[in-house]
């Protein structure tokens, strides 16, 4: 699959069968987020993955809906801030943008591989705080299933790109 046929492919996926996540290609998502850029490479951030039928009322407590706890992991980036860089000139600590981008990465390597995610940063933080039991430095940035879809798409209109661009 092409790159762009990656991104294009990507979707929200909101139903997933209960078939395991074959070792090889979970060691590949895995590896995509170890790959990806943070600031100054400092790499502040974890990926915990959750075994869902282990942990399933302890995950819907987090975010209660059906589909999140049927694919067969759940995978979580929490990210550092002590060990984080921060912009010394507005003091702005980037470890939320570096976990996205960890996030980004894993979905993007998860659809290469044919595994259905989504983005879930509507969870309550302060039960996945107690649920993964994190020390105080981590913080929860977002969730996501991982598993093989069993939901049609839903495409989502997106603007085009006069009202999302602008050249200067």
């Amino acid at each position: 699959m092409e790159f762009f046929d990656v991104i294009k492919n990507r979707y929200s996926v909101r139903g997933y069968k209960k078939d395991k996540v074959e070792k090889e290609k979970l060691d590949k998502v895995l590896e995509a987020a170890r790959l990806a850029p943070t600031g100054v490479n400092y790499q502040g951030f974890k990926v915990i993955v959750i075994d869902t039928e282990k942990n399933k009322e302890g995950l819907k407590k987090i975010y209660d809906r059906d589909w999140f706890v049927e694919a067969p992991l759940v995978l979580c980036v929490v990210a550092d801030k002590s060990n984080t860089w921060t912009r010394p000139w507005d003091a702005k600590n980037i470890a939320d943008i570096d976990a996205t981008i960890v996030m980004d990465h894993i979905i993007l390597a998860a659809t290469y591989l044919g595994l259905g995610t989504c983005y879930i940063a509507a969870f309550k933080k302060y039960e996945a705080i107690k649920f993964l039991n994190l020390s105080e430095e981590y913080e929860p940035i977002l969730f996501s299933p991982l598993g093989y879809s069993n939901a049609n798409r839903a495409d989502r209109p997106r603007k085009p790109i006069t009202e999302i661009v602008e050249y200067r």
